[in-house]
């Protein structure tokens, strides 16, 4: 008991460390390549606090427990949205870009109701993850398309932030390999400091008889989901809201046309769907995603109170799972 409480505390050190160097190396970078800072969230921090769901998802896929793997998915995408999300705008409200609610909203929606709708045989099979991985693939794609396009005014604002280096993307290379660095050891300490504190969570979990599926659901869904609390909470209070927004709507659809799909592909004859994941978690998952869109679209912000609304959703959804589901 006591090494796994230790794993737990150095696991928080690391995260909190790991995301403070991420989210100021993300922000840095996004104004040295002249793209916004809600583009870098989407994109690269999105994908590198993912990397903890795709290691449990594929051992998991290997050992035959499609179950947590599945499990975590769902888990995950409801703590981003509800947990984090609502966290997030209680420090502070989240405005919401335009472009959120045309292209990443929608997508979230999408993928989130792509995976219930492909679980409804009982499996997520090798072709499953197949059309989630190239749904995934578009995605980044018009990401990138869109990043393209930005305009004159937005790289003009960096320019006034960061110096008149921002934004022309052709900063001195020992700049951008400064910021480019800052945010890799970001990635790789939140990475590390997950993987202890799922390490830890999860000895203790056992230790007091909680079941595998719970643990997927609760301990291994918020332990590999604390790069994005970390990052999100830093990035909101460090008031780069944009990271913190396109972090979590980034990562709940790569989670999905990424994770998922990948953790499918590794599993030769797929990953089984439990019933009550079925009945319950992931159609949950897409009811979340579906409740963002009146909250994100009705003023273009997700409010204080919207927050605490999400908060607390959460922790009913989580007392459920603790009081029927051990």
């Amino acid at each position: 008991m006591t090494s796994g409480l230790a794993l737990c505390l150095a696991g928080l050190v690391v995260l909190a460390v790991g995301a403070e160097m991420l989210v100021r190396g993300a922000s840095r970078l996004a104004a040295a390549l002249g793209v916004t800072p809600l583009m870098v969230g989407l994109t690269v921090v999105a994908v590198g606090t993912s990397m903890p769901e795709l290691a449990v998802g594929v051992i998991a896929s290997q050992q035959d427990n499609g179950g947590l793997a599945v499990g975590n998915i769902a888990g995950t995408n409801v703590c981003n949205i509800l947990l984090i999300l609502g966290l997030s705008a209680l420090l502070r409200p989240l405005p919401l870009h335009l472009r959120v609610l045309r292209i990443d909203l929608p997508t979230m929606v999408v993928a989130c109701a792509a995976m219930a709708v492909l679980a409804l045989d009982g499996v997520l099979s090798r072709l499953d993850g197949t059309l989630l991985l190239a749904a995934g693939v578009a995605y980044t794609a018009a990401v990138v398309r869109v990043a393209r396009r930005e305009t004159r005014a937005v790289k003009a604002e960096f320019r006034d932030m960061y110096g008149d280096d921002a934004g022309k993307g052709r900063v001195a290379a020992p700049a951008w390999a400064r910021y480019a660095t800052v945010l890799v050891a970001g990635i790789a300490l939140t990475i590390v400091g997950a993987e202890w504190l799922v390490d830890g969570a999860v000895a203790l979990a056992r230790r007091f008889g909680v079941s595998d599926a719970l643990i997927g659901l609760t301990v291994v869904a918020l332990g590999t989901s604390a790069p994005e609390l970390a990052t999100t909470c830093v990035a909101t209070l460090r008031d780069e809201r944009d990271v913190a927004v396109g972090n979590l709507l980034g990562s709940s659809i790569y989670n999905v046309l990424a994770i998922l799909a990948v953790t499918c592909l590794a599993s030769p004859q797929g990953l089984p769907v439990e019933r009550e994941l079925l009945l319950f978690d992931i159609p949950l998952m897409t009811g979340v995603a579906i409740l963002c869109v009146p909250v994100f679209v009705t003023g273009r912000r997700v409010s204080r109170a919207e927050g605490g609304l999400f908060v607390a959703v959460y922790l009913i959804y989580l007392s459920f799972l603790l009081a029927f589901r051990v």
